[in-house]
């Protein structure tokens, strides 16, 4: 692909905890001769690569890698990847978690099948500020768009839930009684229409909510 001698490189980190993934989708884009392209396998990686090196221009965004905590941690990397653009990057994404991570600012969802001609355009897109959402990429499923908002200690709740965790451990962990964490597991499964933590932590990981 030819390039115009004063093209600027487009900054892009692909944060993505699936290895093969993520350097197959580097290299083609870098053989472009359009893009410069840093990886990072974990949400501790990628904070810490938006905050030691070169703003970026794109975030590409797996929902799903190790260390994300549902839209909290969605909030941190918009806010730390400051005028950069910041697309989630996964193979599916229900509405009810697209469009809330679009109220955070990000710009839309890149499929991990997107051919790579395809995928180029559509960076270019997103780096000039406008939003992609491919409605083919979109999952309706558990119901997803019907689920109330979790808010910041019920998703922690749920994640140390979905980890094993008793309310006990929780509790000790949250420096709050055992009832209070029952209550938020009540609440939890009420928002979400789940029967009972096992299965609130099943559509928790369907939703992306969590990562466990």
């Amino acid at each position: 692909i030819s390039l115009l001698q004063d093209e600027p490189m487009t900054r892009v980190l692909l944060a993505d905890d699936h290895r093969l993934i993520g350097e197959a989708v580097a290299t083609l884009l870098a053989n472009t001769g359009r893009f410069y392209v840093e990886t990072a396998e974990t949400f501790e990686e990628a904070v810490d690569c938006l905050a030691n090196s070169e703003a970026f221009d794109i975030v590409m965004l797996d929902l799903r890698m190790p260390g994300m905590v549902g839209m909290e941690s969605v909030r941190k990397i918009v806010d730390d990847a400051g005028k950069g653009q910041v697309v989630l990057f996964s193979a599916t994404a229900d509405r009810h978690t697209l469009n809330r991570a679009m109220e955070l600012g990000v710009r839309g969802l890149i499929p991990k099948t997107m051919p790579l001609q395809s995928l180029v355009s559509v960076l270019r897109l997103i780096e000039s500020g406008q939003k992609f959402v491919p409605t083919s990429a979109l999952n309706e499923k558990q119901g997803a768009a019907e689920h109330e908002k979790l808010n910041d200690v019920e998703l922690y709740v749920l994640r140390l839930a979905a980890s094993g965790l008793t309310n006990k451990h929780i509790a000790n962990d949250l420096d709050q009684s055992e009832t209070t964490v029952k209550m938020h597991m009540r609440s939890i499964c009420k928002k979400l229409g789940a029967k009972n933590r096992a299965h609130a932590a099943v559509i928790g990981r369907d939703t992306a909510l969590i990562d466990t």
